[in-house]
């Protein structure tokens, strides 16, 4: 597992490549555009899976399942989703195959076997889960209904990389459906809350809340509320997106419901939803030029002992306290692993660990146990210290939590470096080319003047800040009459 990683200041594209691969977090598959998601990095999607199942119960919402194929007619429904997703579409048209009467041994699409009604292979499961709710739902004792899945969802791409973007991938989407706009609008914010809590709290991203512009919100939804995130190379990533749906599933799928008034009314809905590009942004938020580096919040592995000895009495003399510091770290509710392969070289293993971000390394060996002592090494600064191994479990509980705090203090110290206001174009492409992160500038709220500077700079409208004050200007490209600054940026 040699390193020889491309440095970010090199080619910042190749380095994330080679470092999810070499890390063995993710490898293509067979399958053109898909991945297969390794032990290690699956190790951190389960983490994230259980911090945030833990969130969104203590929420009041639940876990179902529903499938994933949809058929046309219900994907279509509602027109607007369908024409956002139409494009990116895997399409099920046939159900059998049999043996090719012209290639002995070769199967092909049985000719016969060719379904009624083709069935989509689900982008999102708005239509699929709305044709359901209406089964469910008949009055008002009914609602709110707070349902999550974590599901794999299929959006055919054509430019795949690992995590960020591929034909397949992981997420949750939350579905959920009201009595009224404002218990809609609440659940909507809400849950953009929550994303926030935990790419700030558990994977160290300082995140910016807002909403998206008109054509920049999803398929078929009234608001769309998202976090943006910066990565190292100052291009933004979308963390999270929480979608506010108005009535508009509910009229498609003629989903009703009495009111307290004994009145008929539509339903109101919001969905919700990340997925693996999350580890995307971890890596590309905190890594260097050695590896991963991970928030001990969101490690698989958050402290490793690696034993330096040179015979079998010493071996057995640091194991003995190893696995005594394994049981205390485990009591703490810590993550510790105690390397005794002898198949690698310590030296070997620090690398390995370096490389995969292990948080905390604790090296041992016959001149630490001589002296009661231990060398900890943190993965973040890559500082070494010699350390008493009285209280080291407290100190070792210290600097997780000090890690945790120094990456996202880290990172949004460079995300706030990264926040340029510009006044007019030519300021804003030169920050652009020469300086990236979010470029803060006044938009004269339209489809047309946003579409130019996409075509121009590439630059997109990541959000419309929730905390930015709105303050009358001029458009930064049109020059015309602006109510507020929005946040502009290369994106992923």
């Amino acid at each position: 597992m040699g390193k020889n990683l491309t440095s970010r200041s090199e080619d910042y594209s190749k380095w994330y490549n080679e470092l999810v691969v070499k890390a063995d977090l993710a490898e293509n598959s067979a399958v053109r555009g898909c991945m297969v998601i390794k032990p290690y990095g699956y190790a951190i999607w389960e983490k994230m899976q259980a911090e945030l199942d833990r969130m969104f119960k203590a929420t009041g919402h639940q876990n179902a399942y529903f499938p994933l194929f949809v058929p046309k007619s219900l994907f279509e429904a509602e027109e607007k989703n369908a024409e956002g997703f139409a494009k990116e579409c895997a399409v099920v048209t046939h159900y059998r195959l049999q043996n090719d009467p012209g290639r002995p041994g070769k199967l092909r699409v049985d000719p016969e076997a060719k379904l009624e009604e083709e069935l989509v292979v689900r982008p999102t499961s708005e239509a699929i889960i709305w044709s359901t709710y209406k089964n469910w739902i008949q009055s008002y004792r009914d609602l709110p209904i707070l349902i999550n899945q974590w599901a794999n969802v299929v959006r055919w791409e054509m430019r795949t990389r690992l995590f960020l973007r591929t034909a397949e991938f992981l997420w949750q989407e939350g579905h959920t459906a009201h009595a009224t706009e404002q218990e809609a609008l609440e659940e909507t914010i809400q849950m953009n809350d929550i994303y926030a809590e935990f790419v700030q709290n558990f994977m160290a991203i300082p995140v910016i809340k807002g909403v998206k512009s008109e054509s920049e919100r999803f398929a078929g939804a009234i608001e769309t509320y998202c976090i943006e995130a910066l990565m190292q190379d100052g291009k933004a990533l979308q963390a999270g997106t929480s979608h506010f749906l108005g009535q508009n599933f509910a009229k498609a799928f003629d989903v009703k419901f009495t009111n307290k008034e004994g009145k008929q009314d539509y339903v109101w809905a919001t969905s919700w939803g990340v997925s693996t590009r999350l580890i995307g942004a971890l890596i590309m938020t905190h890594s260097d030029d050695s590896g991963l580096v991970l928030p001990p919040n969101l490690a698989p592995i958050q402290v490793v002992i690696i034993p330096i000895y040179k015979n079998d009495e010493e071996f057995e003399a640091i194991s003995e306290v190893a696995k005594s510091l394994v049981k205390d770290l485990q009591r703490l509710n810590i993550s510790c692993k105690f390397d005794n392969r002898d198949t690698m070289r310590p030296g070997a293993k620090f690398a390995q660990y370096e490389l995969q971000g292990v948080p905390l390394r604790i090296a041992i060996g016959p001149k630490d146990l001589a002296n009661n002592t231990v060398e900890v090494a943190r993965r973040d600064n890559l500082s070494k210290s010699i350390v008493p191994l009285e209280n080291i479990s407290e100190l070792i509980e210290n600097s997780l939590a000090d890690i945790q705090v120094s990456l996202f203090e880290k990172a949004k110290t460079y995300r706030d470096n990264h926040i340029s206001e510009v006044q007019d174009f030519e300021n804003f492409k030169e920050v652009l080319e020469n300086k990236g992160g979010f470029i803060a500038a006044y938009w004269d709220g339209t489809v047309e003047t946003e579409q130019r500077i996409k075509e121009l700079t590439k630059a997109t409208i990541r959000c419309i800040p929730s905390d930015f004050v709105h303050e009358e200007g001029v458009c930064v490209f049109s020059g015309k009459p602006s109510k507020y600054k929005v946040l502009f940026a290369k994106a992923y």
